[in-house]
Order: structure tokens, then C-alpha cells, then sequence
């Protein structure tokens, strides 16, 4: 009877395991949204067209009249719509790159965006600042402040105006003069380019907004 039990089955704790689940939900929100980033702005550089296309010195006219040049923007913008989104995008990064007050200040806000409210876990204690905790809320509404005090108070709201107003114009201007007939434009394409340009708000925020949504309850 001795020789037919069965091996005595030894306890296993599952600290080590919570260990390990615990560092992992700690580093995937952050993880996840970078990868995120990565792969939808690879996903829709891969969808823009041919830069030599978009430079075509032979397609370039005088529009006759205004509405024609609102045409020619709405159908340019249909077929370069990820070309023109990168222009504006490297205005914007030259804009701060020549600002560096800006691009610091603009850097810090969003780091602490991240690192004080996205990325915070349930397990993750209190705020902490010169011996006064600072709840999840608390902590929200100084970002908000902080952010409006960035953006409407200092140069960085201008710079990034200024910036975005100057690569439309560029775009504006480029969709007016380039004559669209030689495009093999399709009414019907569903908005690719730009919904993978910023799909990946949309995607990451159900990965971060668990842990978030979980310190909060």
C-alpha cells in the first residue's frame, strides 16, 4: 500500500508569482504606449506616397478661381494626407527644436503627464511632496493647472500655434498649385493614414487607464 501512494504535493507560495505579475503591471502600460507610438507612426509613414510625386514640378499650376483651389486642396489632401501630416509634423519639431525654453518646458509637462498620472499603478503609494500627500485627484487638477499655465502663459502656447499655422499654409499652398488630374484618387478609401497616425490614443488608453482607473477606485 506504502509503494501505491502518490507523492506527497508540497505547497507552492505565490508570492514570488504576485512578485512578478505585480513588476509586470508595472511596466506595461509604459511599454505598451511607446510601443504603441512606434508602431502606428511606422504603420502610416509605410502608407505615405512617393515624395517625388508630392514635388512634381510639371503638376503645378495657377488655380482659375478660389473654388477650384478649395478642390484641389480637399482631393490633394485625400492622396497626401500622411505627407502633408508629416510637414506639418517636422514644422512643429523644427519650431521647438529652435526654441529650447519651449521644448524643454513642453518635454517636462509631458513627462510629468506620464510618469504622475498615466503610468501610476493601484499599489503605487501617494504623492509625496515636502511631507504632504497628494491624492490621484489632487494630482490631476495640478497637471490640468500646470498644463494651462504652460500652453497659455508662456511661449511654448505661441510657438506651437505659430508652428501649426505655418505648416497648414505650407500644406495649403501646395494643394492649391499641384493639379490633381493625375492622381488616382478613390472617394471611397476610409481615412488611413491619418487614423493610423493617432489610433494609438485610442489603443493604449484601455492598457493605461486600468491601473489608472484602478488607483482611482
Amino acid at each position: 500500500m506504502a509503494g501505491n501512494s502518490s507523492p506527497a504535493i508540497l505547497p507552492i507560495s505565490n508570492s514570488q508569482t504576485a512578485g512578478a505579475d505585480g513588476q509586470q503591471s508595472t511596466i506595461n502600460p509604459a511599454r505598451a504606449f511607446f510601443t504603441g507610438i512606434s508602431e502606428t507612426v511606422r504603420s502610416g509613414l509605410s502608407s505615405r506616397r512617393p515624395w517625388p510625386e508630392l514635388l512634381d514640378r510639371s503638376a503645378f499650376s495657377k488655380p482659375e478661381s478660389l473654388a477650384e483651389a478649395t478642390v484641389r486642396i480637399r482631393k490633394n489632401y485625400a492622396y497626401f494626407r500622411v505627407n502633408y501630416l508629416t510637414v506639418i509634423t517636422a514644422v512643429l519639431a523644427v519650431s521647438l527644436l529652435t526654441n529650447p525654453f519651449s521644448l524643454i518646458t513642453l518635454a517636462g509637462l509631458l513627462a510629468a503627464w506620464l510618469f504622475l498620472y498615466l503610468f501610476r499603478q493601484s499599489s503605487d503609494p501617494p504623492l509625496t511632496v515636502f511631507g504632504r500627500q497628494f491624492s490621484d485627484r489632487e494630482t490631476l487638477l495640478f497637471l490640468i493647472l500646470s498644463s494651462v499655465v504652460v500652453i497659455f502663459l508662456t511661449s511654448v502656447g505661441s510657438v506651437l500655434v505659430s508652428a501649426l499655422m505655418v505648416g497648414v499654409a505650407i500644406v495649403c499652398a501646395h494643394g492649391a498649385l499641384r493639379a490633381p488630374e493625375d492622381l488616382f484618387l478613390d472617394e471611397q478609401e476610409p481615412q488611413g493614414g491619418v487614423s493610423n497616425f493617432f489610433s494609438f490614443f485610442t489603443a493604449a488608453a484601455p492598457i493605461i487607464s486600468q491601473p489608472a482607473v484602478a488607483a482611482r477606485g
